[in-house]
């Protein structure tokens, strides 16, 4: 009787055997992890694609492959945050910012945990660009960017500011210079108006100045603060303002941060 069980097992493992090690798991990938990966499958125009921060979350994310709008001939971004026309709210509370809001074609932000999960795995680079009202672009550029966990309170870390004062597309393009307005946020926790971690001390920034950043005490960038259109005196400092370039009361037309692993 146990000779004719083993015998019945033999069968059936020989039959299975094909099955299982059909099965046996690869090195399988479920997709790029960001958009320079999206750019290197062949994709190289500027739109939203999927990413994978990590294998079990599939992410939407505006990719800029190099165009007008990044003010350079290289792409390879991977857009985070995006204000173009004051169409999404950006005055959220904390599991907003952390899950990531908004529309990937148009204004949005895309999670603080997905930002972790990027820039904890490859070393980054950010770029931001902005637009006033008059036309006039320039941007930001920052050698380091990474950002640590939400037990740390999502921490930014930044360092190597470049200056966008010279035309990267073509000598027929003219920027202005814009100065380093995040410098302060360097080694911040994230602060919203529900989750106060900035470093001043009987205030919220988040509060004050109507928005969800790497708050200090408080900002010389507000970049998620409520959209204003151009020069606006009455709302001092709530805007999206980059105080450097334009000041403290002047709301951006345009605002974009984007990050690419560094070659």
């Amino acid at each position: 009787m146990i000779d004719k069980v083993f015998s019945v097992f033999s069968v059936f493992g020989v039959l299975l055997l094909p099955f299982l090690v059909g099965s046996t798991p690869t090195s399988w990938s479920p997709g790029p992890t960001d958009c320079s990966d999206v750019y290197a499958n062949g994709q190289t125009l500027s739109g939203v694609y999927t990413i994978y921060p990590t294998a079990d979350t599939p992410v939407q994310v505006y990719c800029d492959m190099g165009c007008l709008e990044s003010l350079t001939v290289d792409g390879n971004w991977t857009v985070f945050q995006r204000r173009m026309d004051g169409s999404v709210n950006f005055y959220r509370p904390w599991k907003h910012y952390k899950k990531g809001f908004g529309n990937k074609n148009g204004e949005y932000w895309l999670g603080l945990e997905n930002i972790y999960q990027l820039t904890h795995k490859r070393k980054y680079e950010l770029k931001v660009d902005l637009q006033d009202f008059d036309g006039t672009l320039v941007y930001a550029r920052y050698s380091s960017f990474s950002v640590e966990s939400e037990a740390e309170g999502y921490k930014l870390h930044l360092n190597g500011f470049i200056n966008g004062g010279a035309g990267e597309m073509n000598s027929e393009l003219l920027f202005c210079t814009v100065g380093d307005s995040m410098a302060t946020n360097n080694n911040q926790k994230f602060s919203t108006f529900d989750k106060d971690q900035d470093s001043h001390e009987t205030g919220n920034c988040a509060k004050s100045y109507l928005g969800g950043f790497w708050y200090s005490q408080c900002h010389n960038a507000n970049p998620n603060g409520i959209y204003l259109w151009g020069e606006d005196a009455t709302h001092y400092a709530i805007g999206n303002v980059w105080q450097a370039w334009k000041g403290y009361g002047y709301g951006l037309k345009y605002i974009t941060m984007k990050i690419r692993p560094v070659a």
